[in-house]
């Protein structure tokens, strides 16, 4: 947990965060309203992009069913909007924490780079990952607020977790595994671009679980194979 490409990339996520956070307040309205329809539009076509690496539709569709049933039953959303500390004086809160910790957790980049990391000390990707998300941060947060400051807490609890395991889960390497987990990332960024631009509210909070579901089936799909 205490690697230190981890720590460097949550660093530069809070700095970034804390960056947009004050540059935010001086951008009026109807340019803030600009960047939230960019950062939706941007959010869907990497959610598309990230779905056509797909390996089997059938793990990634039942990882987005149970892993969002369960989420709907514990509410996840909803639990989410607290750490805000209200439910309704920050609305943007859980957009925000959400759409920062999937852009920034849920993609090849984080478990290639976390497992290469753990491994063998290797530190590069999630170095350059780090400047990717920490130039995200500054645009997301400016837009979103202070939601996307907490999805640091996402980025080192996930990274910190696969590189101190990187030995147990080295094989989620393999492209079975990455494809449906970033089908699996690919349709939940999708679904909070369209909520972003107010299409229709999805609570996508509340399909975290299928992050986790998703090497699970990939590997019960392998055994049927």
């Amino acid at each position: 947990m205490l690697n230190i490409s981890v720590i460097v990339n949550t660093v530069a996520v809070i700095l970034g965060s804390m960056l947009g956070l004050l540059g935010g307040k001086f951008v009026k309205e109807r340019y803030r309203k600009v960047f939230f329809n960019v950062i939706g539009l941007l959010t869907m076509g990497l959610g598309i992009s990230m779905f056509l690496d797909t390996n089997s539709v059938l793990v990634v569709l039942g990882s987005l069913v149970v892993g969002g049933a369960i989420g709907e039953a514990l509410d996840l959303e909803e639990k989410i909007g607290r750490l805000a500390g209200s439910k309704s004086d920050d609305a943007n809160f859980v957009k925000g924490f959400v759409t920062a910790s999937v852009l920034f957790v849920a993609g090849p980049m984080t478990v290639i780079g976390s497992l290469k990391a753990g491994l063998s000390g290797e530190n590069e990707l999630i170095y350059i990952k780090s400047l990717m998300d920490g130039i995200s941060s500054v645009m997301l947060s400016a837009t979103l607020g202070k939601g996307v400051l907490l999805s640091a807490a996402a980025v080192y609890l996930v990274q910190g977790g696969l590189v101190s395991l990187a030995g147990v889960l080295s094989f989620l390497q393999d492209p079975l595994y990455l494809g449906d987990f970033s089908g699996v990332g690919g349709l939940m960024l999708l679904g909070l671009g369209i909520r972003l631009l107010e299409i229709k509210e999805i609570k996508v909070g509340n399909f975290l679980p299928a992050l986790i579901l998703s090497p699970i089936l990939t590997w019960v799909s392998i055994l049927f194979t």
